[in-house]
């Protein structure tokens, strides 16, 4: 039996942060596209259930197309089964409530634990157990969770984990709390990139991340877990990511203190960004290093118009140092060091404010725009 554990999809995101209102509206298109797909994948590869742990929908603001494309998906693919916990982030409850009909192929989890037979072999069963953790049941949910030890049992949770739950917080799975349970593969949903561990004795807990990275804090591989279960032993299990996303997010750090000018700082970042596997539908996050001399001609606007035309999409952050070798301009008679001589002399600046300084004077002697 093969399953899918997905998670985080967060349908109909905004993506304004960093992308133009076109970028946004495309990128919000691509992720309920790749959700779909997903679901194409399962038909075509005998996928008998989808675990969809939390957050199908960004808000509790989702658009008519969105909706009903996700409910035709549902319907339109009657042989697999899809279990829906609804998450932290709004939306699940409107989704349901705003359907004529449930489907029969979707099944749903309340403020009790609900559990489900996915396969049974005449040794033993597969089972889907899962809560929607709440203020009013956190605290006795651990405990009111049974398992037959002789059953593979999954179980399915939205939420942070910890050591134990915390008082006052139902989104904080507690771990130790879970250990001795007979849960053999913790189904997880909350936390944004791939993650798993043990649960001792016998289980592993993992967060699948979400199927398409939307900022530069999730950057790196994204999409599902496929789970195959031999179905004459259960006991064998096969686990493997699927990166499936249309588009990954990359955050470039580049060393730029060998460059003179922003021709070679753009070279230097384009050799990081083909060393990571970055292409071009990829989105990229330049962050230039290292320490720079007064002289380096260095425009953050160019390098993005450059990269722009590589990149989906490119933003630059300068986050190198300016360094002054006032030795360079000790015997320099010209207005440049004599302007820089008076600089370094001035007691009432700080070493940063006297490099800052210098950059702008020596811009503005070479007849160019300062940029703050």
């Amino acid at each position: 039996m093969k399953l899918i554990h997905c998670a985080d999809i967060h349908l109909d995101s905004k993506m304004t942060s960093n992308l133009s209102k076109e970028k946004a509206k495309e990128r919000k298109n691509e992720i309920l596209i790749t959700f779909l797909d997903m679901i194409r994948y399962a038909a075509s590869e005998g996928v008998s259930a989808i675990i969809i742990a939390g957050d199908l929908f960004d808000t509790n603001s989702f658009s008519a197309t969105t909706k009903n494309a996700v409910i035709s998906a549902f319907r339109d693919n009657p042989e697999i089964d899809f279990y829906y916990i609804k998450g932290n982030h709004g939306g699940g409850d409107r989704f349901i409530e705003g359907m004529d009909e449930i489907p029969g192929n979707l099944h749903l989890f309340g403020e009790s634990w609900t559990t489900y037979i996915l396969g049974e072999n005449g040794l033993g069963r597969i089972t889907l157990s899962g809560i929607e953790l709440s203020q009013s049941n956190y605290r006795t949910a651990y405990s009111l969770l049974n398992l037959d030890p002789a059953d593979y049992n999954i179980v399915t949770l939205h939420g942070q984990t910890g050591t134990y739950s915390q008082d006052g917080s139902p989104e904080v799975i507690g771990l130790n709390e879970l250990k001795n349970k007979s849960i053999d593969y913790l189904a997880l949903g909350h936390v944004h990139e791939y993650y798993e561990g043990d649960l001792l004795p016998r289980g592993r807990y993992c967060y699948p991340g979400c199927l398409e990275g939307r900022g530069f804090d999730e950057c790196g591989e994204h999409g599902f877990v496929v789970l195959d279960i031999d179905d004459a032993d259960y006991t064998k299990v096969k686990r493997e990511l699927m990166d499936f996303s249309k588009r990954h997010m990359f955050e470039l750090h580049t060393d730029i203190s060998d460059c003179e000018n922003s021709t070679e700082i753009l070279d230097k970042i384009k050799e990081t960004a083909h060393a990571a596997g970055c292409v071009d539908r990829d989105l990229i996050k330049a962050v230039l290093e290292g320490n720079v001399s007064a002289d380096c001609e260095k425009s953050t606007e160019y390098l993005e118009a450059e990269l722009g035309r590589d990149f989906y999409f490119a933003k630059v952050y300068d986050r190198s140092k300016l360094f002054v070798d006032y030795n360079d301009y000790e015997l320099d008679a010209s207005l440049k060091g004599e302007f820089v001589r008076l600089v370094k002399n001035d007691e009432t600046l700080s070493d940063d404010e006297k490099a800052q300084i210098i950059v702008f004077g020596l811009a503005a002697l070479r007849g160019e725009d300062i940029q703050a």
